[in-house]
């Protein structure tokens, strides 16, 4: 199963013994189960991405679920399947968001929870922007009318309302996506904005709702895209977690970059 050509892939890339590896042999597995991603065609990181998280979720869930039920007992009454639907993947990479929706004519507030593994930012410049920026406006409130209105429980009927996302529960891993690709004038272009983002103290207070004891983040990963909507090259940059040092995935060349090199136009997705 792709769970476990994952799992040889990352064992070969940390034994150390080859200048690169390929991981041919995960992506023929992982291209069974998701055919999509089979073809040798182009395909986008971040779909990929909550794909390969889906997967891992789903193997290492099953494989609780069944420590489970060889534990217990054969007499007991109880359902032997993990009802949580959590694993290593739910641990280290899903949060909560809370949709705050106010009815803007009787004042109801309801709260609307929504996991994610990924959030997708907007990006509000065409030239220059930080992540900061991105941040704001993802969270910025936003009013709901005409085709938009919510139907309002305590109304009774359809109404204009405000909408004002918060985190409930922050990630240990959070993942951004940078929304490089969108409409504009009825086409869909790639914004080539230059993205400012921080390599440490990433500080989510901001935009989190409830008490949390670390909100402060640093960056270990970026993936970044060179090219347009319907070609390119995806390229990684990645943190080594005991040397601290940078280094450059580029098909077969890994290189050890300065820090410097790390913010970079082409940032596609960033992990902190």
């Amino acid at each position: 199963e792709s769970a476990t050509a994952f799992g040889c892939l990352v064992s070969d890339m940390w034994l150390g013994e080859f200048d690169y590896v390929s991981p041919e042999a995960f992506h023929s597995v992982f291209g069974k189960r998701y055919p999509a991603f089979s073809r040798r065609t182009q395909h986008d990181a971040q779909e990929f991405l909550i794909c390969v998280l889906d997967d891992l979720h789903e193997a290492f869930k099953e494989v609780r679920a069944q420590l489970c039920q060889e534990r217990q007992s054969p007499t007991a009454g109880t359902s032997t399947r993990s009802s949580s639907g959590t694993s290593i993947i739910t641990h280290l990479f899903e949060g909560q968001l809370s949709y705050g929706i106010r009815c803007l004519r009787c004042k109801a507030l309801t709260d609307k929870p929504e996991s994610f593994t990924v959030l997708s930012l907007p990006i509000p410049s065409t030239r220059v922007c930080s992540l900061q920026d991105c941040l704001e406006c993802f969270f910025q409130p936003d009013t709901l009318t005409r085709n938009n209105q919510i139907h309002c429980h305590w109304c009774g009927s359809n109404q204009d309302a405000t909408v004002k996302a918060s985190i409930i529960k922050a990630p240990q891993i959070i993942i951004f996506h940078l929304k490089r690709f969108a409409w504009q004038d009825k086409h869909r272009r790639k914004l080539s904005t230059t993205v400012c983002y921080p390599f440490s103290d990433l500080d989510l207070s901001p935009y989190i709702s409830s008490c949390h004891n670390n909100t402060e983040y640093s960056l270990c990963a970026v993936v970044n895209h060179a090219g347009d909507l319907d070609y390119g090259h995806y390229t990684a940059f990645c943190k080594h977690s005991v040397t601290k040092h940078w280094y450059s995935f580029d098909d077969t060349q890994v290189t050890k970059i300065p820090d410097s090199a790390v913010q970079a136009d082409t940032a596609y997705l960033l992990f902190y």
